[in-house]
């Protein structure tokens, strides 16, 4: 149907709503108000620009929120499906991690192994022959200190190479930095790291994450190079930055070729948003699907640390640290799209846009869908239990040798702080319940004993007189 949006008595715009695009209203307010800004903004935002978007939210194992803006083709003009399948780039990089991490937890190989052992033909002219060898787990971190690319004009003349000509020219490159010294991102690198699962598991690269990734997750849209038949129809079609003129170069479909492992797949919003919730699944030991729950969380830890300290890399996964939040990721940027898919985990949410024009940014939806929709999901997921006023018996001071704790009541919860320290908030722990008398579980950041149980001594009086963490213990004084 036909929508207008009025401003001051004219008409700013007519949109096509398909219904398939609404979404069922949240039963929390607040989550529902953060998803009714973020719609409006998006859609406006996307009318200008003339081309298309796909968003989906997930908070945990929910889809809260799936919507589809704007133009999958300009012409014909064609509007955009929730279900369209888009070229993702380097989100192919964290499938190929995945890969790679699962042939080392099979044995064949090892994160330390030179790449030699495994491709022995690699040999790219060192600058640095004085440093460690270019290892599995440096293509994995991008401290590898490889070129961006191989020496074949592939984002240019959208010819890439194919792994025969990778092999045969590989010699004719060098090293940019020594092992471990940078951060430098690098296609080549991962290319390599597909060539290394390959000969690890005897297997190609198709097959690997096909039978080890997509089947399994049932990611029915996500595909490793040329589109299948089935999945043309849904294909959006990709469009340059707008120029000076306010046109948009069309952009053809380009097979990466070996390239596959670095930016080769395509897939929809949905699909990506299953993805998510696995990693969610994974990292709560809910499944060992895939991964082992040990393996994903090591793979999205930091293993190299940007020199602002806002954030680094894992094992293939982008890892961002913000006052609000830590961010595992990827983002992509192909000829004629532009997509991104942030995970939150502490608070289980998940943000997946893609975008089919070369100036989305979709970092700029994505980041809204944090601010607005994010903390309400969040306060959502952290709903307190109710004071217990029988805990009012452990309200006080209570004293040891080294310090003084105070326990106090604030809001709905029972809390630990030290109030001899110059800022108390930073030493401020939760007592959560347990399923034992008096017994309750430190929750808390920092040096403290956060994790482990507290346990109150009372006595016949029904007053406690005693705290103990541990074996350690403090008196009551107060």
């Amino acid at each position: 149907m036909l929508r207008q949006i009025s401003l001051a008595g004219g008409v700013l715009a007519a949109l096509f709503v398909t219904p398939a695009a609404r979404s069922a209203e949240h039963p929390d307010p607040q989550v529902q108000a953060g998803i009714t800004m973020l719609d409006e903004w998006v859609r406006a935002q996307v009318e200008y620009s003339g081309v298309g978007l796909v968003i989906g939210i997930v908070h945990d194992q929910d889809v809260v929120f799936l919507k589809a803006y704007g133009h999958a083709s300009l012409d014909p003009e064609t509007p955009m499906s929730e279900d369209s399948i888009f070229r993702i780039a380097s989100h192919s990089k964290l499938f190929t991690a995945i890969s790679v991490l699962r042939e080392r937890d099979a044995g064949t190989l090892r994160l330390d192994d030179p790449i030699t052992e495994h491709l022995p033909w690699f040999d790219i002219e060192n600058r640095h022959p004085e440093a460690r060898a270019v290892t599995v787990r440096h293509l994995l971190t991008h401290t590898a200190g490889l070129p961006r690319e191989s020496i074949h004009p592939a984002w240019t003349e959208f010819e890439f190479p194919e792994a025969e000509a990778v092999r045969d020219t590989v010699s004719d490159q060098e090293t940019t930095y020594a092992t471990e010294t940078k951060w430098k991102y690098s296609n080549l690198g991962f290319t390599l790291a597909g060539m290394v699962a390959e000969a690890a598991s005897g297997k190609s690269f198709a097959e690997l994450v096909n039978e080890g990734i997509l089947g399994p997750l049932a990611m029915d849209s996500t595909s490793v190079g040329p589109i299948p038949a089935d999945h043309e129809s849904r294909l959006v079609t990709g469009y340059g930055r707008r120029m000076a003129d306010g046109s948009r170069q069309r952009m053809p479909f380009v097979d990466a070729h070996s390239f596959d492992p670095a930016t080769g797949f395509s897939s929809s919003v949905p699909d990506m948003l299953r993805f998510l919730q696995w990693q969610l699944r994974v990292r709560d030991r809910k499944s060992d699907q895939v991964l082992a729950t040990n393996t994903l969380r090591e793979m999205q830890r930091v293993h190299w640390v940007q020199s602002s300290w806002t954030g680094g890399w894992g094992l293939g996964f982008s890892v961002r640290h913000t006052e609000d939040r830590d961010l595992v990721g990827h983002g992509g940027s192909y000829p004629g799209y532009r997509t991104q898919t942030q995970l939150s985990p502490d608070e289980k949410v998940g943000v997946v846009v893609f975008t089919n024009a070369g100036d989305g940014n979709p970092g700029r939806f994505v980041e809204k869908a944090f601010e607005w929709v994010a903390p309400h999901l969040a306060e959502e997921e952290e709903a307190k239990a109710a004071y217990d006023s029988a805990w009012d018996i452990y309200i006080g001071t209570y004293r040891n040798r080294w310090g003084d704790t105070s326990v106090l009541r604030l809001e709905d919860e029972l809390v630990v702080f030290s109030p001899l320290s110059e800022n108390p908030d930073r030493s401020r722990g939760v007592l959560k319940p347990t399923d034992e008398a008096h017994v309750f579980r430190l929750e808390s950041d920092g040096f403290g004993a956060h994790g482990e149980l507290v346990r109150f001594q009372v006595n016949d009086e029904g007053a406690a007189v005693r705290v103990y963490v541990g074996v350690n213990y403090s008196e009551k004084v107060r």
